[in-house]
C-alpha cells in the first residue's frame, strides 16, 4: 500500500508541476516595484507596441489571484500589469481602514491603480494610448471610479462590480459589467443599474454557474473580456486560443492532493506501531455538536468586544476571538467528559507541522495567490494560527475524533460565523468567503481523520490541521492601520 501512495504522491506532484511551469506561449514575467507598489509586468512573444491592461484583484486578493487573467490577455496580445493594493499581497503598506470605504482607503487605492497605469505606459513596448483597465469587486470598483475621472482610458471590464454609485454618469465609457450567476443578487443589480445610467457603449452580462470568486475562473468571462478590449482598442490581436483560466488552480489542486496523499508514507517513516484505538461514542459525539451551538452562539457575542480586535489585520481580529472561545469550551467539555487521551507518537510526528505549512504555501504561492507573509503577517499568521489551533483542539477533545462529529462543528463555526455577518457583528466580506472557508475546514478535516487514523494525540492534530485554515486567511486577509 505504501507504494502505491508514494507512485500517486509523485504523479499528482509531477502533473500539479507540469500545470503550474507554464501557458506555453512564450510570455515574459517580471515582477519590479514602483513608488512602493508591488507589480507583475506580463508580456506577450513579438516585438513592437502593443495596447496595454492593468488587472485590478479584490478584497482579499492579490495580483498572483488575478495572474490568469494575465495569461488570458497576454496570450491575445496585451501587455498586462497586474498589482497589489496597499494592504494585500506583498504591499507592506496598510489599508486605512477594515472595510475599503473611507476617503482615505479609497484615495490609497487610486494612488495604487494610478502607479499601475503610469508604469505600464512606461513601458517601451506599450501604446500609451491604447490603455485599459480590468478589476474584480473592489477592484472593480476602483478601476470604475478611475477611468470614470480619466477619460484617457479607452476601456473598462468590471467584473462582480458591488455597487453602480461609481457609474451612475455616462462616464466611464466603454464599460463591461460581468457578474456570476450565483452571486448575491445584488451584484446583479448594480450592473444593471450602471448598465441604465450609461450610454449605448456599456454592456451588462451574467456569467452562469459561478459565484464571486469562480468567476476569475470561468472561461466565458476570459472570452468576454477578450472580446470587449479587442473591440474597443483595435484588436484582435494575436489569433491563439485562450488558454485555459483552470490551469494554474488545477496545478493548486493536484500539488495539494499530492501533499495530503504523501503524509502517510511520510507518517510511516516517523512512527511505528499500533495506532490509537479509542473511540468516541455517537451519544458523546451528538452532544458534541449541541455543546459548539452553543459555544458559537456565546463567541459571536464575544468576539466583538475582546482586544483581539485591535489586530492590525481585516476580520482577523474577530476571528481570533471567535475560534479561541470556541475551542475554549469545546475542550472544557472534552475535559469534563473524559480523560486526557495520550499517545507516545505525539513528539516522533512533530515534522508534520512544517509539512503541513509546506502544504498549504508552496501549492497556494505557486498557482493561486501571494503566499508568503510580509510585513506584519509574520506574526499575524502565527497569532491567526493559534486561535484556529486553538478551535481544533477543542474539536478534537470534545469529539475524540470523530470524523462526522468534527465536520458537524466546523459547520456549525460556519453557520455562525455567516450568521455574525449578517447581523452586523462581523465584516459583511465574510458571506462572500463562506464557499472557500466551507472548502478550508473540509480540508482540515481530511488531516484531522488522517491522523486520528495514525494516532497523532489531539495537541498536534489540532497544531497540523488549523495550518490549512489559518495559513490562508492570515496572508489574504488585508493589513489595515
Amino acid at each position: 500500500m505504501r507504494r502505491w501512495l508514494i507512485a500517486l504522491t509523485l504523479v499528482a506532484a509531477a502533473l500539479g508541476a507540469l500545470l503550474l511551469a507554464g501557458d506555453g506561449h512564450g510570455l515574459r514575467r517580471t515582477h519590479v516595484t514602483a513608488d512602493g507598489v508591488p507589480l507583475t509586468e506580463v508580456h506577450p512573444a513579438g516585438t513592437g507596441r502593443r495596447p496595454g491592461v492593468v488587472v485590478a484583484h479584490g478584497f482579499s486578493g492579490s495580483a498572483e489571484l488575478m495572474a490568469p487573467f494575465g495569461d488570458s490577455l497576454a496570450t491575445q496580445g496585451y501587455v498586462v500589469v497586474l498589482l497589489d493594493f496597499a494592504g494585500h499581497g506583498a504591499n507592506t503598506s496598510p489599508l486605512p481602514d477594515d472595510a475599503a470605504a473611507t476617503d482615505a482607503s479609497v484615495n490609497a487605492l487610486q494612488h495604487d491603480l494610478d502607479v499601475a497605469l503610469a508604469h505600464l505606459r512606461s513601458l517601451p513596448d506599450v501604446d500609451p494610448a491604447r490603455v485599459a483597465l480590468v478589476g474584480h469587486s473592489m477592484g472593480a470598483t476602483e478601476v470604475t471610479r478611475y477611468a470614470a475621472a480619466h477619460p484617457s482610458v479607452k476601456a473598462t471590464v468590471a467584473l462582480s462590480l458591488p455597487g453602480s454609485s461609481v457609474a451612475e454618469t455616462d462616464r466611464p465609457a466603454h464599460l463591461l459589467l460581468l457578474y456570476g450567476g450565483l452571486e448575491f443578487p445584488g451584484f446583479k443589480a448594480a450592473a444593471a443599474d450602471a448598465l441604465a445610467h450609461g450610454g449605448p457603449d456599456r454592456r451588462a452580462s451574467e456569467v452562469p454557474g459561478v459565484e464571486h470568486i469562480s468567476i476569475l475562473y470561468a472561461p466565458r468571462a476570459h472570452r468576454e473580456t477578450v472580446e470587449w478590449l479587442d473591440r474597443n482598442l483595435g484588436g484582435p490581436f494575436a489569433g491563439r486560443p485562450l488558454p485555459s483560466p483552470l490551469r494554474r488552480i488545477s496545478g493548486t489542486a493536484l500539488l495539494t492532493l499530492a501533499f495530503l496523499v504523501g503524509l502517510f508514507p511520510l507518517a510511516g517513516v516517523l512512527v511505528t506501531g499500533p495506532a490509537r484505538t479509542e473511540k468516541t461514542e455517537r451519544p458523546a459525539a451528538v452532544w458534541a455538536v449541541g455543546v459548539a451551538i452553543g459555544a458559537a452562539a456565546i463567541a459571536v457575542l464575544l468576539a466583538p468586544r475582546l482586544p483581539t480586535n485591535q489586530l492590525p489585520i481585516a476580520i482577523g481580529g474577530f476571528i481570533v476571538g471567535y475560534t479561541s472561545v470556541i475551542g475554549l469550551l469545546l475542550a472544557a467539555y472534552g475535559t469534563w467528559r473524559r480523560r486526557a487521551q495520550t499517545n507516545g507518537h505525539g513528539w516522533r510526528l512533530v515534522p508534520l507541522i512544517p509539512y503541513a505549512v509546506a502544504a498549504i504555501a508552496v501549492p497556494t504561492s505557486l498557482g493561486l495567490t501571494h503566499a508568503v507573509p510580509v510585513g506584519a503577517r509574520w506574526w499575524l499568521v502565527p497569532v491567526l494560527w493559534a486561535g484556529f489551533a486553538v478551535l481544533a483542539y477543542g474539536t478534537e477533545r470534545a469529539t475524540g475524533g470523530n470524523p462526522l462529529a468534527v465536520l458537524a462543528v466546523s459547520a456549525v463555526v460556519v453557520a455562525a460565523l455567516t450568521g455574525a455577518a449578517v447581523t452586523g457583528l462581523t465584516h459583511g466580506f465574510v458571506l462572500l468567503a463562506v464557499p472557500p472557508l466551507v472548502l478550508l475546514f473540509g480540508w482540515q478535516a481530511l488531516w484531522s481523520a488522517a491522523l486520528n487514523r495514525l494516532g497523532a494525540p489531539p495537541w498536534l492534530i489540532a497544531a497540523v490541521g488549523s495550518v490549512v485554515v489559518a495559513w490562508p486567511l492570515g496572508i489574504a486577509l488585508p493589513l489595515i492601520g
